[in-house]
């Protein structure tokens, strides 16, 4: 019997245009609710898949200290998540919760 090996899943992989990134996004923001992490993390997926070191330098940050704060432990400022959304060719809306 042979053993079969398995690659690591990476959501970054997958995330290859802006139609992409928005539909994971939104579903990142209907699935995660009031959870800053999880739209933090999320950010961060996408900020890998577009290159973590150009974005940092768009962003005025340090790649690990972007790396960081889009973790998901971290806790990026509001401005922060402007900014990374912005770099993505992203804009941050606010919308009725109805």
């Amino acid at each position: 019997m042979s053993e079969e090996t398995f690659a690591r899943y990476d959501t970054a992989d997958y995330l290859q245009t802006e139609a992409d990134i928005a539909a994971y996004l939104e579903a990142v923001m209907e699935e995660g609710g009031d959870d800053p992490a999880y739209l933090a993390r999320a950010l961060g997926t996408v900020a890998r898949a577009r290159n973590m070191s150009a974005l940092a330098r768009e962003v005025g940050m340090s790649r690990v200290g972007l790396s960081k704060a889009l973790s998901g432990e971290g806790n990026p400022t509001l401005s922060t998540v402007m900014k990374v959304a912005k770099a993505l060719g992203l804009k941050v809306s606010i919308q009725p919760a109805a």
